[in-house]
């Protein structure tokens, strides 16, 4: 007589395997669901609360200041007059391309706006002892003076800011593992160029010279000095 073997394993069976691996798999999202619910709730929660009185220390946003003091690394006496100053705004559209990638990969384009403030001032410690001639009764006086001159742009952080920055995948990938993430530091610099640039144009150093002239009529006239010449002249090369 021939026997058979009947085989009674329910592994066999594709749909009887399957049930729970997707039973597991669906208690172990349950958990996750949970959490990300319950911080849903949380936030939604504490974004109503903190605008009822009371509630906002409790899911309010604290900043602890723990810079260091401030060192004193230099003094320098100054000698020059500052006499004017002017407001100046630009905007930079800054733009930076790869070769032969597209700017969905690589490249940025920043649009920035930068404002600033640029002083002018007449050294009036370059005045030579030729510089300044008095009469006898000391009633007229003649100054000579180097031109104003501009000094460097200074940038607002509180009016400066960016408008917008877009960057290829490259880029922002590098900004995620930079230690200064989307630093807008060429976009400064273009600013402060551009600032410096029509501060030269401005005529600002003519209005310096104009309103030293007159704090120094002024001055001397308070002392008794009738008359008072004032005229600029570049230094004489060594």
């Amino acid at each position: 007589m021939t026997s058979t073997d009947v085989r009674t394993d329910s592994t066999g069976d594709p749909g009887h395997g399957s049930a729970p691996r997707r039973r597991a798999r669906t208690r172990g999202c349950l958990p996750f669901a949970g959490v990300c619910a319950a911080a849903l709730v949380l936030l939604l929660l504490g974004s109503r609360l903190s605008a009822l009185p009371g509630f906002g220390d409790l899911f309010g946003e604290k900043t602890t200041d723990r810079s260091g003091p401030a060192v004193l690394k230099s003094i320098q006496d100054m000698s020059a007059y500052e006499a004017a100053s002017g407001n100046f705004q630009v905007v930079v559209d800054l733009e930076k391309d790869a070769k032969f990638l597209p700017d969905a990969i690589r490249g940025t384009r920043t649009l920035y706006v930068g404002a600033g403030t640029v002083g002018a001032s007449v050294d009036l410690g370059k005045v030579g002892a030729d510089g300044v001639r008095v009469d006898e009764d000391r009633t007229t006086a003649e100054l000579r003076l180097p031109h104003a001159v501009l000094g460097k742009p200074a940038l607002d952080p509180d009016r400066s800011y960016a408008v917008s920055k877009q960057r290829g995948l490259l880029d922002r990938l590098g900004d995620f593992f930079s230690d200064n993430p989307g630093s807008e530091q060429a976009v400064n610099k273009l600013a402060a160029k551009h600032i410096g640039a029509a501060a030269a144009e401005s005529g600002l150093t003519k209005r310096a010279e104009k309103n030293t002239t007159s704090m120094l009529q002024g001055l001397l006239g308070s002392l008794g000095f009738e008359k008072v010449t004032v005229t600029y002249a570049d230094p004489p090369t060594a």
